[in-house]
């Protein structure tokens, strides 16, 4: 199997079509001819990252985040990013990222969130439609759960099962929680919509002081920290591809990637 089986198969599920256009998604380092020996799956791509491929015979890195992202004026090792894209290349180790082509899924980032949640009957956020297929794209992802909760039991419905150290939010409002509206990674310009669609919670990442006053008492707002609002992404792709590759095995990755502690 070449890595071009593989990409199109990724593309089924998110069409590189569907990114937004700020970002950088594809097929970033390798060459679409090389015959693939193996899948890692991770949330980003590190230098401990191209060092699990290695270890584990995998010569293509399948990353929700894309490594390239701004743009390469060198490539002599002195930061992070070309570190990462030298030993990868000198280690023919392709990298593939999906970033905001899987956000605009219903099935993607925030989807598996819902999931995660047992959120049911649920619908995209932010909806924009596809003029080319006619399905609904769009980002964020809006349900109800099963039976409602007090909101400090939701608060600890949700640091357990979404496994944060710590959780940022706005005032309780001591109101019950049914409602609620999850969008992976930075969603602070979602949060008049999650209002506008009367949720009675919206979960995301890197809310900034000022983003907390937008509650205006009319919902909370939740911040679990950005690794963790997309750290099951890896899970759903590596599902994904098992479904579709049978001859040899898709990896999740092992190492955490997340840069951020708590004390």
């Amino acid at each position: 199997m070449k890595i071009q089986n593989v990409t199109n198969y990724l593309e089924e599920l998110a069409p590189l079509s569907y990114a937004e256009g700020f970002d950088n998604v594809g097929l970033l380092v390798g060459d679409f001819n090389t015959d693939v020996s193996g899948i890692l799956v991770t949330l980003d791509s590190l230098e401990v990252t191209v060092d699990e491929a290695i270890a584990k015979n995998c010569n293509l890195i399948v990353s929700f985040h894309p490594i390239i992202f701004s743009g390469l004026k060198k490539l002599n090792g002195s930061t992070y990013v070309e570190r990462v894209v030298l030993k990868a290349i000198k280690n023919n180790i392709a990298i593939y990222a999906m970033h905001t082509a899987l956000d605009n899924i219903k099935n993607g980032v925030s989807g598996k969130i819902g999931e995660v949640l047992g959120l049911k009957n649920t619908e995209i956020l932010i909806p924009k439609s596809n003029l080319n297929t006619h399905e609904t794209i769009g980002m964020g992802m809006i349900g109800e759960l099963d039976s409602t909760m007090s909101e400090n039991q939701f608060l600890q419905f949700v640091k357990t099962t979404m496994k944060t150290e710590c959780i940022r939010h706005s005032e309780l409002l001591g109101k019950s929680i049914k409602k609620v509206a999850v969008l992976g990674g930075s969603g602070s310009f979602a949060i008049e919509n999650a209002i506008a669609q009367n949720a009675d919670v919206y979960i995301s990442s890197d809310f900034k002081y000022h983003d907390f006053f937008k509650a205006e008492k009319q919902i909370l707002l939740m911040d679990i920290g950005h690794y963790e609002s997309e750290q099951f992404t890896k899970n759903l792709l590596v599902e994904y591809l098992t479904k579709k590759i049978t001859n040899f095995a898709i990896i999740l990755s092992e190492k955490s990637t997340n840069p951020i502690y708590y004390i």
